[in-house]
């Protein structure tokens, strides 16, 4: 650094500035993603960091400035096999992504990116007392909320679909976002939003 530049004070200690051309994974592009649903786009970060080893784990509302490539690889951290395991989960979704794009010869990250967007539910019901009769009430999610929730239910299937199976949590991962790009109701995570949808629905 010469003399005459000053650091960024808004610029986080130690990091540097993220190189748009760079790639994730050292092979996927992340800089000509399309969004359809423009509810959750600024909700849906997608960056070449894999890891940005918890920066924003003390600042409220900051996970969606973490690429959701990480926030997926956290996800996947939750089961009690998987507890902290951030190397092998990153492994887990390096090798499903290699299988999305051998069988879509898509870029994954917009696989993944689509799969939230078609996986978040629109609606869902909380449970309101009314005279110590509890009545449920069908309610808008919000848009971050959305996107929590398609991770969940991605995680979800990919444990679902490998636990106890002959079926490798990479080739169930990469069955899921294939098949909620798709919108296939058959998917796990496509199937619990219509579930959550139909039962806001119904208490209206």
């Amino acid at each position: 650094m010469s003399g005459s530049e000053t650091p960024d004070p808004d610029q986080p200690a130690g990091s540097d500035e993220i190189d748009v051309h760079a790639q994730l994974f050292a092979r996927w592009s992340v800089s000509d993603i399309a969004y359809s649903d423009p509810s959750t786009e600024r909700y849906i970060t997608v960056t070449p960091v894999a890891h940005t080893m918890g920066r924003h784990s003390s600042k409220q509302f900051k996970k969606s400035e973490i690429s959701v490539v990480e926030r997926l690889i956290n996800r996947l951290m939750r089961t009690e096999e998987n507890t902290g395991k951030k190397g092998m989960t990153t492994r887990i979704v390096r090798e499903a992504f290699d299988i999305v794009h051998d069988r879509t010869e898509e870029n994954p990250v917009q696989v993944l990116v689509t799969a939230v967007e078609n996986a978040a539910p629109r609606e869902e019901t909380v449970r309101l007392k009314y005279g110590g009769i509890s009545v449920p009430q069908a309610v808008d999610v919000a848009p971050q909320r959305r996107v929590d929730q398609a991770l969940k239910f991605l995680a979800e299937g990919a444990h679902e679909a490998s636990f106890k199976s002959t079926t490798s949590v990479e080739q169930a991962l990469a069955e899921q976002l294939i098949g909620a790009s798709n919108y296939d109701v058959q998917t796990y995570a496509i199937n619990q939003k219509e579930e959550k949808e139909r039962v806001a629905a119904a208490a209206r």
